[in-house]
C-alpha cells in the first residue's frame, strides 16, 4: 500500500493553499480531487464546448504582496489578471453604480449619487478604511491567522492597541455603524452595502458580524479582478506546478472512505487504497462526516456544530448563457450585479450576480462569450421540498426578470443558456448538497468560533469555506496554508526527500452529465 505524510482530499483552494505550502518541505503528498479539474466552488468547467465560470464571481489577492500574486511568482506561473474599471456595475431600478478598483475613485462615484451625503459617507468610509487595513494586514501575515497557539494570543495581545478600532464593533451589524454615521436610510448605501456583503460574508447588514463587513467592504480595493480564461486556469495552472515540485497529484479520484488506522488514516478511494499520518480535508463538514462514517450519534462536536451552522446558509441556483460573439457588449470581461428590488431580500433571483467572459478568451469554439448567472438560494430548506425543482425553476424565472429589466442587453445577445440548482452545483463542484460560500458571518461572538480549532480527530483537518477565516476564494487559500504549517509542526518536517519525476496534472475534461 502506497504511505504519504499528507494526503489532501480536494483540489479546491484550501487545498491547493495546503499543497503550495507543502511542496517545498520535503514530505511526501498526494492530492485527490474526484474531478477532472481543479478549483472546488472556483472552478472552470467545460459543458457542450464552451467554458463556464462555476460561480459569478470577483476574486481578490492579486495584488502586489498578495498571496497569489506570490503564487505566481514563486511558481512561475502562466497567468494574466485582469482588473478592469468597473471592478462590478450595481444597477437597481434607481440607479447604476461602477465600483472603481481604487478606493478615492470609488468613493467619489458612491457620494455622487442621489440622496448620498457626502460628508458622512466619507466619514464613514474613513473608519472602514482604518479597520479594514487591520484586518487585511492580518492576511498578509499568515502566521497571525487562526488556528491560535497560546504564542500566538500573547503576538495578538501585543497588538492589542491597532484592535481598538474593531473591537468597538465586536458583536454588533453593520447597521450600528450606519446609524452611528447617520447613514441609515440612505438607499444606495443600503443597497450596495446589502450587495457586497452578500456575496462576500453572505448576508445582509442588519444580520452581518460587523468587523467582518468592514474588512470585506475593501474587496474591490484589494487585488480583486478576473483571470484571464477563468479561475480555473488559474488553479489548474498551480496544479500543475505542484506536480512539477514533487506533489503526486491525482485528478478523477474521490475518496469513497477514510479510517483511522495506528497513528496513520486509510483512505479508500476509487483507484485503490493508500495510507497517510495527516489528511488535509478540503470537503464541507457534510462530506467529511460521510466519508468518516459517522452515524447521527457518533458525529463530533465540532463537527456537528459546523454542520448545522452551514445549514444556516446557501446554496446558488444559477443561469449559463452563450453570448454572440458581436454582441455590443464591452469586449472585456465583466461583472454585473443586480437588485430588482432593494427593499426585497438578497436571494432567490431579486439579487443577482452576472459575470460575462471577455471576448479575447476563447471559451467557445465560434468565439461566443460565455455567461454565468447566480442567485443565493435557501439550500437547507430545498432539501425538504417536497417540489424542490419547481421551487428553483421558479427563482430561475425571478433571475430572468430581474435580468430583462436591469440588463436587457444580456438578453438581446444570448444564442443559449443552461439551468443550474443546488443539485446541478454539487455535481460540477463536488459540493455535498450544493451548500456554497460557506457560514454566514452573522452578528454575535459566534462568528468568531473556529479561532483556536485544531484537529477535527489527531491528524485529521478540515479546510475550507466553512472553517475560519473561510468565506472567499483568497481566505481559503490562506487557511489552508495555515493548517499545512501546523501540520509540519506537529510531526515535524522530515528530511527533504529527492524530488520524484516530475508528472503531469490530468487535462481539464469535460464536466460529467
Amino acid at each position: 500500500m502506497e504511505e504519504f505524510d499528507v494526503a489532501i482530499v480536494g483540489a479546491g483552494f484550501g487545498g491547493l493553499g495546503a499543497a503550495v505550502a507543502l511542496a517545498d518541505s520535503g514530505a511526501r503528498v498526494v492530492l485527490l480531487e474526484q474531478l477532472r479539474y481543479a478549483g472546488g466552488c472556483a472552478s472552470t468547467f467545460v459543458r457542450g464546448g464552451a467554458r463556464y465560470e462555476s460561480g459569478a464571481t470577483l476574486f481578490s489577492g492579486f495584488g502586489e504582496g498578495q498571496l497569489f500574486r506570490k503564487w505566481i511568482d514563486e511558481l512561475e506561473l502562466d497567468a494574466r489578471f485582469e482588473a478592469h474599471d468597473p471592478l462590478v456595475t450595481l444597477r437597481t431600478p434607481n440607479f447604476s453604480f461602477a465600483a472603481a478598483p481604487e478606493r478615492a475613485t470609488f468613493i467619489e462615484r458612491i457620494v455622487a449619487l442621489e440622496g448620498v451625503p457626502a460628508k458622512q459617507t466619507r466619514a464613514f468610509f474613513a473608519e472602514q478604511e482604518a479597520i479594514a487595513n487591520v484586518l487585511w494586514g492580518l492576511f498578509n501575515a499568515p502566521e497571525l491567522l487562526p488556528p491560535f497557539s497560546a504564542r500566538m494570543v500573547l503576538s495578538h495581545l501585543r497588538r492589542l492597541p491597532l484592535y481598538l478600532p474593531v473591537l468597538r464593533y465586536v458583536g454588533k451589524p453593520l447597521r450600528a455603524v450606519l446609524e452611528r454615521h447617520g447613514l441609515s436610510g440612505v438607499e444606495p448605501l443600503e443597497a450596495y452595502l446589502n450587495a457586497v456583503c452578500q456575496i462576500t460574508v453572505q448576508c445582509g447588514i442588519d444580520e452581518v458580524e460587523a468587523p467582518f463587513a468592514l474588512g470585506a467592504m475593501d474587496y474591490y480595493f484589494r487585488g480583486t479582478g478576473h483571470v484571464h480564461g477563468g479561475i480555473g486556469e488559474f488553479a489548474g495552472a498551480v496544479v500543475e506546478a505542484l506536480a512539477k515540485r514533487g506533489v503526486d497529484v491525482r485528478y478523477s479520484t474521490a475518496v469513497k472512505s477514510l479510517n483511522p488506522e495506528g497513528n496513520a488514516w486509510r483512505l479508500h478511494t476509487r483507484r485503490g487504497e493508500l495510507r497517510a499520518r495527516n489528511v488535509v480535508a478540503n470537503l464541507t463538514p457534510h462530506a467529511l462526516q460521510r466519508l468518516r462514517g459517522f452515524e447521527a450519534n457518533d458525529v463530533p462536536k465540532r463537527l456537528r456544530a459546523l454542520n448545522e451552522r452551514v445549514e444556516g446558509g446557501w446554496g446558488a441556483a444559477m443561469l449559463y448563457r452563450r453570448l454572440r460573439a458581436d454582441a455590443p457588449l464591452s469586449p472585456h470581461a465583466h461583472h454585473l450585479e443586480l437588485v430588482a428590488d432593494p427593499s426585497a431580500p438578497y436571494q432567490d433571483g431579486n439579487h443577482v450576480f452576472c459575470s460575462v467572459s471577455g471576448a479575447s478568451e476563447q471559451r467557445t469554439k465560434n468565439g461566443e462569450r460565455t455567461l454565468t448567472v447566480s442567485t443565493h438560494v435557501d439550500a437547507h430548506t430545498l432539501r425538504s421540498d417536497a417540489d424542490a425543482a419547481a421551487t428553483v425553476e421558479g427563482v430561475q424565472q425571478r433571475m430572468r426578470a430581474t435580468i430583462a429589466m436591469l440588463a436587457p442587453e444580456l438578453d438581446d445577445a444570448m444564442t443559449h443558456e443552461m439551468t443550474g440548482s443546488p443539485r446541478t452545483f454539487q455535481r460540477f463542484t463536488g459540493r455535498d448538497h450544493g451548500f456554497v460560500g460557506g457560514i454566514p458571518r452573522r452578528a454575535g461572538l459566534s462568528a468568531y468560533r473556529g479561532l483556536f480549532a485544531g484537529a477535527i480527530e489527531p491528524g485529521l483537518h478540515l479546510v475550507g469555506d466553512s472553517v475560519f477565516p473561510g468565506q472567499s476564494t483568497l481566505a481559503t487559500a490562506l487557511g489552508g496554508g495555515r493548517v499545512a504549517a501546523r501540520v509540519l509542526a506537529d510531526f515535524g518536517a522530515p528530511k527533504r526527500l529527492p524530488k520524484p519525476p516530475s508528472r503531469p496534472a490530468l487535462p481539464v475534461g469535460e464536466a460529467a452529465e
